[in-house]
């Protein structure tokens, strides 16, 4: 249940909405390309196979190209694929399909597979299998890189809430600046563009997406984010 601290944060931030959302309106962001940086930080040493499961446009498998021998991006989605494909074009070892997690295995990738990464995507499918099939799926020593939204439900939730409400429009705002003298960027590319797909509303909670982690991720470290977001990561224990 909402603390009466958490009642009161609402509150206020309900009071504030309009122009926060006028802000977030006039910065937007990418709220899911904000975190490839922290995935590209968090690589395995072995780095053989990636598999980028609900890849939307391809950035993030355009990145992992330079770090893997093979990259495989799967979607739902016919023009995300599409989308992704011509943003990897050029890159032989990157490959874009609509395959099923629960189908894939050693004898279908070319590489073992030693990172998987979800960026929100872990929302839109059951999340206990998902994570099953994850970790079956690494090779000893892989890891998994989740990038995921959660439904809040708890006093510390909406106080994560909260901080993303707040820092939205200011990350919004830092991420739309001109460029720099001598930042050879072109506009934009620091982030300051939207999510080009609709963003469906998660109904696992955070908790719930916690506990799934402890069955199926022994010591996975999952942590609340700014931009209405959360992170999990998880190392495959060696043999």
């Amino acid at each position: 249940m909402r603390s009466r601290m958490a009642e009161r944060a609402i509150r206020i931030l309900g009071r504030a909405a309009p122009a926060l959302d006028r802000l977030n309106d006039r910065f937007p962001w990418s709220h899911n390309d904000h975190f490839h940086p922290w995935i590209l930080a968090n690589l395995p040493a072995r780095r053989r196979g990636a598999l980028d499961l609900g890849c939307g446009q391809g950035e993030l498998l355009a990145q992992l190209a330079g770090e893997f021998r093979h990259v495989h991006g799967t979607d739902t989605s016919a023009q995300m694929r599409a989308d992704a494909r011509a943003r990897c074009a050029g890159l032989d070892n990157v490959a874009v399909d609509d395959a099923q997690l629960p189908d894939l295995g050693p004898e279908t990738e070319p590489e073992p597979v030693d990172l998987v990464t979800m960026v929100a995507a872990l929302h839109h499918v059951d999340v206990d299998e998902t994570l099953a099939e994850a970790a079956r799926l690494l090779s000893p020593g892989g890891r998994l890189l989740v990038v995921g939204l959660a439904l809040s439900a708890t006093p510390r939730d909406y106080l994560w809430e909260g901080i993303s409400a707040v820092t939205n429009p200011v990350i919004g705002i830092a991420k739309n600046l001109p460029p720099r003298r001598g930042d050879l960027r072109r506009p934009g590319s620091a982030g300051g563009q939207p999510d080009p797909f609709p963003v469906t509303d998660p109904t696992t909670t955070f908790d719930q997406v916690a506990e799934a982690a402890r069955r199926h991720l022994p010591g996975a470290d999952f942590r609340h984010r700014v931009g209405f977001r959360y992170t999990l990561a998880w190392t495959k224990p060696a043999r």
